[in-house]
């Protein structure tokens, strides 16, 4: 991790925002600690801010501005730290992933952005903007297509998801896309770039039942956070009591899924199936 007086803050609007924090702190006698009590978070987050490790909050920004009576400056800063193609609630998270050392997610019913395909991309775009014009969901698409960079770089962190089996039968985009979709997912496997496991119908009521989770671990120490997702909003768990708790919902989930193996057989299965009802209905 970088010495955070040796932070750049002409590398990055992250970074002048870092600096700017740093600084302001210091002048006003405080340790990262101590302002974090003002503030209302921990102080492990305030160093993580300036040191641009992790995104600012709108509201963060506000609550510096008040803590330190800049009149206003952080809050000024704010919207060029985030100006990036993703949503206002994807921002932080997305800032997070490529820094993760371990990634595990279950999706619900979706297969997880990272191994979508662009076809399948479209038909989740298209389903959840039914009003969004061709070129909004181009962007959506390259974005997404973007954050997939990651499980090529030679860095990239482990990869583990469950899907459920609805995620795996229910033909999104048509038969054709969704055979296309799992022989991808198939690949990945093979490639060992990810271990995938599936959530069969049969075995009833399971842990992550109620919603999609996706949890992120990182290699330089910083706590493990949560991130929780629904239709035009999410949540960025980083309580480390809360954080546990969907961890533990996590791996009961996943105890109670097929193999990886027996998992890719079946992934293996419904790419044919799908192939022949596109074939059938030709």
């Amino acid at each position: 991790m970088p010495n955070p007086r040796d932070l750049d803050p002409s590398a990055s609007m992250a970074a002048l925002f870092g600096s700017e924090l740093r600084h302001l702190r210091e002048a006003a006698g405080l340790s990262q600690e101590s302002l974090g009590e003002v503030l209302g978070y921990t102080g492990s987050l305030v160093g993580q801010i300036e040191t641009a490790k992790r995104s600012p909050t709108q509201e963060f920004a506000e609550r510096l501005d008040g803590a330190l009576a800049t009149g206003g400056r952080f809050s000024r800063l704010w919207p060029h730290v985030v100006k990036e193609p993703f949503p206002d609630y994807f921002r932080t998270y997305a800032s997070l992933e490529p820094k993760a050392s371990e990634i595990l997610e279950y999706g619900g019913f979706l297969i997880p952005g990272l191994g979508q395909v662009e076809p399948y991309m479209r038909a989740v775009f298209r389903a959840a903007v039914p009003l969004a014009s061709e070129g909004e969901i181009d962007s959506r698409v390259r974005t997404r297509l973007s954050r997939q960079e990651l499980i090529a770089s030679p860095t990239r962190p482990v990869l583990w998801w469950l899907l459920d089996e609805a995620a795996i039968r229910r033909p999104v985009g048509g038969h054709d896309t969704m055979a296309a979709q799992l022989r991808h997912i198939a690949a990945l496997i093979r490639s060992r770039l990810v271990v995938v496991q599936v959530l069969e119908q049969d075995c009833g009521a399971h842990a992550a039942l109620e919603g999609a989770m996706t949890l992120l671990s990182f290699g330089d120490g910083s706590p493990d956070v949560a991130y929780i997702e629904g239709p035009h909003a999410s949540v960025l768990v980083e309580s480390r009591e809360t954080v546990r708790k969907i961890r533990l919902t996590y791996d009961l989930a996943r105890a109670d899924a097929l193999s990886p193996e027996a998992s890719l057989a079946l992934i293996d299965t419904e790419a044919e199936e799908h192939a022949s009802e596109q074939h059938r209905g030709a």
